[in-house]
C-alpha cells in the first residue's frame, strides 16, 4: 500500500482520502485552516494523520487537492519540502464559461508544476477527468500523465488500491489534453448526456 498526502481539505480530498483509507494506504492531511485538516482527519479515520502547512508531507505521494490557481503557488510555497516526494496534480483550469482551459498556451496545470518542483520531485496527472460523485460512487478508469515510468508505476499501484482503473496516456506533455478531456466531460454533462454520474473510459475491442 501506499503513503499519501492531502495538500487541501476540499470535496476531492474527502472522498480520496475515504477511498484511500478504505484501500489500506496511510493518509496525511494538510490545510492552511489547521482546525479544518485536524476535523478531516478525524472524519477519514483509519489512523488519518493531520500535518502541519508547510512542513515535509509524511506521504511519499502528495495530492494537490487544491482549486487550479492555487497548485503551482502552492507546490512553490511548499519548495525543498516537496523534494523526492511524487506530486500528483488533480485540477482543471476551466475558464470562467467553461467552454476552454484558463491558460492560452499547450501547457497544463501539472507542467506548470513540474517547472517550479524541487529537484528529484516526480509528477503526475491524473483523477482531473472524474466527477466528485462518480469517484465516490463508481469505479472509473484513471487517466495519467507523467515522465518517469516508475513514479507513474507508483500512482498506478495506488489508483489500483482504491480499486479503481489506471490508465498511463504517456508523457507530462499529454497533462494538457487530459485537462481538454476534463472539459470535454463538462461539455457532454451540459448537452449530449445531460447529467454528472458518467465517465470517460476506454472499451476494448479484440475482434
Amino acid at each position: 500500500m501506499s503513503s499519501i498526502t492531502l495538500i487541501g481539505t476540499g470535496n476531492m480530498a474527502r472522498t480520496i482520502g475515504t477511498l484511500a483509507v478504505a484501500g489500506g494506504n496511510t493518509v496525511e492531511v494538510m490545510g492552511r485552516d489547521q482546525s479544518k485538516a485536524d476535523d478531516l482527519a478525524k472524519a477519514l479515520g483509519g489512523g488519518t494523520t493531520a500535518g502541519e502547512w508547510g512542513a515535509v508531507p509524511a506521504g511519499d505521494i502528495v495530492i494537490t487537492a487544491l482549486l487550479y490557481a492555487a497548485v503551482v503557488p502552492v507546490v512553490t510555497e511548499y519548495g525543498d519540502a516537496l523534494a523526492g516526494k511524487v506530486i500528483v496534480d488533480i485540477s482543471n483550469p476551466f475558464n470562467a464559461t467553461f467552454d476552454g482551459l484558463a491558460h492560452s498556451e499547450e501547457t497544463s496545470i501539472a507542467q506548470e508544476v513540474a517547472k517550479v518542483a524541487p529537484a528529484g520531485a516526480g509528477v503526475v496527472k491524473a483523477f482531473n477527468t472524474i466527477f466528485r460523485n462518480v469517484l465516490e460512487n463508481g469505479r472509473p478508469d484513471v487517466f495519467m500523465a507523467g515522465d518517469d515510468a516508475q513514479v507513474k508505476a507508483g500512482v498506478a499501484a495506488f489508483v489500483e488500491s482504491l480499486g479503481l482503473h489506471p490508465l498511463d496516456v504517456g508523457g507530462l506533455r499529454m497533462a494538457h489534453w487530459l485537462e481538454g478531456m476534463g472539459l470535454v466531460t463538462v461539455g457532454l454533462a451540459g448537452n449530449g448526456v445531460a447529467h454528472w454520474d458518467f465517465a470517460l473510459g476506454v472499451n476494448e475491442f479484440t475482434g
